[in-house]
């Protein structure tokens, strides 16, 4: 069985789309059988080569030409065909919503979320119009299509008219290594990152879908907690509203802005906070306060997308609609009772670690068989 997984978002992303493409490799590779051959295709004119490892997996860049002219020729002329640069495979695998020009082979695309059609006004305008012109071929070409959450199946299917026969959901799944740090660990991230007082967190590229303003809107309503509200994640688009609204907050003084921070210092952020809080209009998976929970920290969410898929009532705090006054009730309530916070945070990581990057690669490779077969 000759594999090809299209690895591009791994090499240009570290968030998102890139985060799952990383793990994903990284967990095929022990899987594979002996005479199976598990090919990693990326653009490397640069000559920057893989920032991550992937033992038992052959990396295959193209370094003669820049992928953002393959890219555009592909989006305007359709040509040349992938394999051209790739070389064969049996099945080609593209994890990140389209599929472009291939001669021969099987093709499996990962559709991630339905959020460009669900909520168009919270998408990226070129990234819109490029997926409104490709999803409907990418999905006719498709011999399957994975998604990373039974409710983004649903949404796919019933989006896009297809058969929910032809979609697989594999859920993403905890980084190994995401665990509660030691206090001592979690005192050091917080003196680097100058964190002296008591803070609710936020993980996320900052993007509209992601209901930012909403969150700063409940923290204006918790006057009584002396702490802050931290928002960790890259900008994405649309970002200026939301700086904007970080700016002209009442508790602007309050409000930390981090942006991107490395998983060596996540992890400890998240068991740092008192609570976790996502505002999130919609989710193909909500990664962040698994991860959250994962660390021994409650969760408080909204309902957007599939997050009461992932989340239970009985490690997070689930709350219908986007009445600030009621959150921030329901905030207060938590901040106040020790006890239920505890509660929360001792059952959180045994639900976060039903979530496994190896399952999602079994689920995956389980995939590759049924369409090869």
């Amino acid at each position: 069985m000759r594999i090809c997984v299209d690895i591009q978002s791994a090499v240009s992303q570290r968030a998102g789309v890139g985060r799952y493409t990383r793990n994903l490799v990284e967990h095929l590779a022990p899987l594979m059988g002996p005479t199976d051959n598990l090919n990693l295709f990326y653009f490397d004119f640069h000559r920057r080569g893989l920032d991550f490892p992937c033992p038992g997996a052959n990396p295959k860049p193209i370094r003669w030409i820049p992928g953002k002219y393959a890219q555009q020729a592909w989006k305007r002329l359709q040509w040349p065909p992938f394999d051209w640069f790739s070389g064969k495979a049996d099945l080609y695998h593209f994890p990140n919503f389209t599929i472009p020009p291939l001669t021969k082979g099987k093709k499996i695309v990962t559709i991630h979320d339905m959020s460009f059609l669900r909520y168009p006004e919270f998408s990226e305008q070129k990234n819109l119009e490029y997926l409104s012109a490709f999803i409907h071929d990418t999905v006719r070409r498709a011999d399957a299509i994975l998604t990373v959450s039974e409710f983004s199946r649903k949404e796919t299917s019933e989006l896009l008219g297809l058969d929910p026969a032809q979609i697989f959901a594999t859920p993403l799944g905890i980084t190994p290594g995401c665990v509660r740090p030691t206090a001592s660990q979690i005192a050091n991230t917080r003196r680097q990152l100058k964190l002296e007082r008591p803070y609710l967190l936020s993980v996320g590229t900052l993007e509209p879908r992601k209901n930012i303003p909403f969150l700063i809107e409940i923290f204006e309503q918790l006057p009584e907690f002396d702490g802050d509200l931290v928002i960790a994640g890259m900008k994405g688009w649309k970002v200026g509203p939301i700086l904007e609204r970080m700016n002209s907050s009442s508790r602007r003084e309050r409000i930390r802005y981090l942006e991107f921070v490395p998983d060596c210092d996540l992890f400890s952020l998240y068991a740092g906070a008192e609570l976790f809080v996502t505002t999130s209009f919609y989710e193909g998976f909500g990664l962040p306060p698994l991860e959250a929970m994962a660390c021994g920290t409650p969760v408080v969410s909204s309902t957007g997308g599939s997050l009461p898929e992932m989340l239970t009532g009985a490690a997070s705090v689930l709350i219908h609609g986007f009445d600030a006054s009621y959150w921030a009730h329901t905030i207060t309530a938590l901040l106040n009772d020790r006890s239920r916070r505890d509660e929360l945070a001792r059952n959180a990581p045994a639900h976060a670690a039903r979530f496994s990057w190896r399952d999602t690669a079994r689920k995956t490779l389980d995939v590759y068989r049924k369409v090869l077969s």
